[in-house]
């Protein structure tokens, strides 16, 4: 086997983590800019909060779990003084994106701008102890509790009573954020939190007549024989997967990580484009053809997830498959998706494996998948080391 370890350690720390470093940082107006070209220069200079959280969290954690650089404490803080100053309304919610001076531009739509939030505030507590990072971490979380049934709230577009439909995104990012909250809750709550979400994603979500994770759900339950209905999303099902893991091995569940994994090995077999390689972004449950124009486009953050997944199953499992699947993502996402030249990885392909947009970041890629994935993936491979030895 590969030295996974220090391939991707080296990748993060000597590649991904400089380009953000050097190239997304606002000194002038606080936060970051995530809208970067090929070479790191902004293109575009909105802001969007998601991605703004994303990355407070992401040196807050590389802070935390490595090492106590002050320089990627005050990145943390730059960003998270943003956030804070210029972030939510007057209701408290999250907008999705400012323009450069921090003015909002698109209102709070969307929950997930919240859900970053509150991830990145749980992170930073964990190294600035005052008490209003926790606080503010919990007052956002329970706002998002609260707001579960219907996230977008006056922002839904949808018209009641006709097919009222709930979506996969929201447990699943649950699923992870409860975990991420876990030293600011009550082990009682985070236990019940955890079970049922892991609860709706395997029994709402999951289909068991094809073994694979659906995207929209009605709420009443059953199958929507519809578009949407029959909407399947590789990626989303790969990343839940490995959160579902984690809660499993919170709880000791040999069993339901069996499940888990098993979901995720038949998500890669069904989801992998056997004449060109990598990974669909949506396809339609029945083999049906998708209402996604984008369907069979190759996206960075589906193939890193499902390196995560893989090398968490083969750390639990020791199967030969997992291991083989791991070498099958990486070969494609490393040849693909990684640029040796000008740092950092490009986020879309189109089905054949060319780069569609020769950009480092925009409006929904920024300083997140790509070096979360190999943080997780460095860790999990040298425990695996380490457990051998």
């Amino acid at each position: 086997m590969k030295d996974y370890a220090r391939l991707y350690k080296s990748e993060l720390l000597d590649n991904v983590v400089p380009f953000w470093m050097k190239y997304s940082k606002d000194a002038k107006n606080g936060g970051y800019y995530t809208s970067l070209d090929v070479k790191g220069r902004v293109f575009d200079r909105d802001k969007f909060m998601w991605l703004q959280a994303r990355e407070v969290w992401m040196f807050s954690k590389l802070y935390n779990e490595l090492s106590p650089k002050a320089e990627w404490k005050e990145m943390a803080k730059h960003g998270l003084d943003f956030i804070l100053k210029n972030g939510r309304d007057i209701e408290g919610n999250f907008y999705f994106s400012l323009d450069e001076k921090g003015a909002p531009l698109v209102e709070a739509y969307n929950i997930f701008s919240d859900c970053f939030a509150a991830m990145a505030l749980s992170e930073y507590s964990r190294i600035d102890k005052q008490e209003v990072y926790a606080k503010t971490t919990l007052e956002i979380f329970e706002a998002i509790l609260r707001r579960q049934k219907n996230p977008k709230g006056k922002y839904n577009k949808r018209y009641p009573g006709t097919r009222d439909m709930k979506d996969f995104s929201l447990p699943m990012i649950l699923c992870n954020l409860t975990l991420e909250l876990e030293h600011l809750l009550d082990k009682s709550r985070v236990d019940l939190l955890a079970r049922e979400t892991v609860h709706q994603i395997l029994n709402d979500f999951y289909d068991p007549e094809f073994g694979l994770m659906r995207e929209n759900v009605p709420v009443k339950g059953g199958f929507s024989d519809t578009y949407e209905g029959r909407l399947t999303n590789p990626g989303h099902a790969l990343e839940a997967m490995w959160f579902v893991m984690d809660v499993a091995e919170r709880f000791e569940d040999e069993s339901l990580i069996d499940q888990v994994i098993n979901i995720g090995m038949k998500t890669l077999e069904w989801g992998w484009d056997q004449e060109y390689g990598g990974i669909y972004y949506f396809l339609d449950i029945q083999g049906l053809p998708s209402e996604k124009l984008e369907w069979n486009q190759k996206l960075w953050w589906v193939h890193l997830e499902a390196l995560v997944f893989l090398a968490k199953a083969y750390q639990h499992t020791k199967r030969e498959e997992c291991l083989d699947w791991f070498e099958k993502v990486h070969q494609y996402a490393w040849k693909h998706f990684r640029d040796e030249e000008n740092g950092e990885w490009f986020g879309y392909l189109d089905r054949y494996g060319d780069v569609l947009i020769p950009a480092k970041g925009g409006k929904w890629k920024g300083c997140f998948h790509v070096p979360r994935a190999l943080l997780l993936i460095w860790k999990t491979f040298e425990r695996f080391q380490g457990e051998k030895e």
